[in-house]
């Protein structure tokens, strides 16, 4: 156990010996884009997995050997299911079967743009008083500095139970990236922060078994920043490249053009490309939950917000490049008929999880335009948080184009015609870059 030495702690060695032998119970909270993949890599290497879900409906549909996400396949399921691996519940008391809990539930920003813990803390409420003496909590959760020992460390030791002798906690922040075929559930390298050397010992064990390398951290502090300095760096390098796109479209220059010479440098430079926002579960949010966080020490994060601020204005500036289209054909986009294409937050992949896409919906909407949308991953738009649209996905083909005003390419599915598309519909918003040969019909945004 290398720098640390497991002594007399009977507890500690008896769940690292469970583990390492697979004998273990694993239970993991959050049936959805993370939990699922991770509960079926479990299974897949031998562990008995429990999965936890509050949609009853969610859970039977696993148990029937189904998944509703697009790239996790239904027969991976099923077979986990036949081979008495895996059987998902809503019954949170079965929790005391596990020896280690993973939470993988929601933390989105409230209406404020404020970290919102509510998920994490009713799953924590919940949990608590079916824990017993022996298991490792595992918070995966992409959140603030801090969350770990305020909010998971002190629930369990109010229950009673001492972390670091009878419960092990740690944080391990998830790495998970949808539609990436070169990427896997466990070639993605795990870092793992524990509360104390043993809870960071027992997270080790628990994730040693089914991930290729684990990155031990020496708190869980440094490994919840470590998953926001990650997304930060994206955020704000997407916020740049959005801005260049502003002030290269006002120059007349093309700037994918001058990012694809850009990236011929062989050191020094990383390509990242413009679109009409940020999408996805942690990139969106995981740079405010820093910003409201670093509040607390009298900090302002100002080239953090700054990028905020320009990618939130990605889907209004799209929208703007469409109304001067529309206005250069005279016409107005208030009774337009638009057709949004792709509605998942990126290309190929049936995610829709704070996708720029639906914010451009909303804006055509509020200006009075009839949309309709098509998108071969998401053929009914789903319930959202904050968005409602009774639509379905339209067919995607030359009669269809020709029933609308305009069309935005708002993310750039492989499966989309883009020939076919340039072709036949009367005016196109490209905020993609994908048609990079000028024509008459296309306005790049």
């Amino acid at each position: 156990m290398d720098d640390f030495a497991l002594g007399d702690d009977l507890r500690l060695r008896e769940l690292i010996e469970r583990l390492e032998a697979r004998s273990a119970t694993i239970g993991i909270v959050g049936m959805g884009y993370v939990g699922q993949p991770l509960a079926l890599r479990y299974a897949e290497t031998g562990f008995r997995v429990i999965g936890f879900d509050i949609d009853n409906d969610k859970a039977a549909e696993l148990n029937a050997g189904h998944s509703s996400i697009e790239h996790i396949d239904d027969s991976a399921v099923a077979r986990a299911v036949a081979n008495g691996r895996f059987e998902a519940t809503a019954d949170i008391a079965r929790a005391a079967e596990a020896d280690a809990l993973i939470i993988c539930v929601p933390t989105p920003l409230n209406k404020y743009r404020e970290p919102d813990l509510g998920f994490v803390v009713r799953t924590l409420e919940s949990l608590v008083p079916n824990l017993r003496a022996g298991q490792v909590i595992s918070l995966e959760s992409t959140t603030y500095p801090g969350t770990t020992e305020e909010e998971i460390v002190a629930r369990v030791e109010k229950g009673g139970f001492p972390v670091g002798k009878d419960v092990f906690v740690v944080y391990s922040p998830e790495r998970e990236d949808p539609g990436n075929a070169h990427f896997t559930t466990h070639t993605i390298p795990k870092v793992v922060g524990g509360h104390t050397p043993a809870c960071l010992e027992a997270g080790k064990a628990l994730y040693a078994g089914v991930i290729d390398r684990v990155v031990p951290m020496t708190s869980t502090r440094a490994a919840e920043m470590t998953k926001l300095l990650e997304n930060i760096h994206r955020a704000v390098n997407i916020g740049l490249v959005n801005e260049m796109k502003i002030v290269a479209d006002r120059m007349g220059i093309d700037l994918f053009e001058v990012i694809d010479a850009a990236a011929t440098k062989p050191f020094g430079f990383t390509p990242y490309y413009p679109g009409p926002g940020l999408g996805g579960h942690c990139i969106p949010v995981d740079p405010f939950y820093l910003t409201w966080k670093a509040r607390e020490y009298g900090l302002h994060t100002r080239f953090i917000e700054l990028s905020g601020e320009v990618n939130r204005a990605m889907p209004e500036y799209v929208v703007g490049k469409l109304i001067k289209a529309l206005n250069d054909k005279k016409k107005a986009l208030n009774g337009c008929r638009v057709l949004v294409l792709g509605v998942a937050y990126k290309k190929n992949v049936d995610d829709m999880r704070e996708s720029p896409s639906v914010e451009v919906m909303e804006l055509l909407r509020a200006s009075g335009a009839e949309i309709a949308y098509s998108d071969p991953h998401v053929p009914v738009f789903p319930p959202m948080r904050a968005h409602a649209f009774d639509l379905e996905s339209v067919p995607l083909d030359a009669g269809t184009l020709a029933g609308f005003d305009a069309v935005v390419l708002a993310t750039d599915h492989a499966r989309f015609d883009y020939e076919m598309i340039r072709e036949h519909a009367a005016l196109i918003v490209d905020s993609r870059g994908v048609w990079r040969d000028a024509a008459p019909n296309i306005v790049r945004a």
